[in-house]
């Protein structure tokens, strides 16, 4: 029987992209499902009843949530190709750290960039600027974070690069002059069509973060 793949989603959710880049890297036939957050449909209410969130991956009739556990379930969902995380135990642990890190600090970090102004909005730059530094030493020399091969952190990552240029006019810096290294690897990995067909347009994200700053309220 073949698998019956659903993946109930967001358009401009670097969280949902990544869902989409493991996919597509895998080679995974889904229905795609638009859903509108501010008024959530009854089957992401049934399929993720303790977040009601997106990303939510129904397989076979069975919901996966949180994006980086949809991810990890892909990769072992589908084994045969392209492996987004390493066999080795300690190379896993320290994958899962970094995207955890992304995680817990780039969203947050990158939400003030376009909710603040004055010192906070300095300050939130200051921190973005130095987590990419961090991932920066993480990539070192690599091509990927996963090393020959786009892997589960440049999954975990890479979609936020639609949001960058959203993040530097609201910010008014520019990440490419302060971090080249991971301008370098963006562009990189862009050369996937796994992830150029998978990440949006940046002048549409910018777009669409103009109107939440006009919904909350945020000049």
């Amino acid at each position: 029987m073949a698998d019956e793949v659903t993946l109930l989603d967001f358009w401009a959710s670097p969280f949902g992209i990544r869902v989409r880049i493991a996919l597509a890297e895998k080679g995974v036939k889904y229905e795609y499902s638009e859903q509108n957050l501010r008024d959530k449909s009854a089957l992401l209410l049934q399929m993720n009843p303790v977040y009601k969130k997106i990303p939510t991956l129904i397989h076979n009739g069975r919901s996966v949530c949180e994006s980086l556990i949809i991810v990890q379930y892909v990769d072992d969902a589908w084994k045969g190709k392209a492996p987004l995380l390493p066999s080795d135990p300690y190379q896993r642990a320290q994958s899962r750290f970094w995207a955890d890190f992304i995680d817990k600090k780039v969203f947050e970090i990158t939400k003030k960039i376009w909710t603040t102004k004055g010192e906070e909005l300095e300050g939130a730059k200051t921190d973005f600027i130095e987590c990419l530094k961090l991932l920066e030493g993480e990539l070192g020399d690599k091509p990927y974070f996963g090393g020959e091969n786009l892997g589960y952190v440049d999954v975990a990552f890479v979609p936020f690069y639609c949001w960058f240029y959203a993040y530097e006019t609201c910010g008014n810096f520019s990440i490419e002059a302060e971090c080249p290294k991971i301008i370098a690897w963006a562009k990189r990995c862009m050369q996937k069509e796994s992830v150029s067909k998978s990440l949006e347009d940046p002048k549409k994200v910018y777009e669409f973060v103009l109107e939440l700053k006009k919904r909350f309220g945020v000049d």
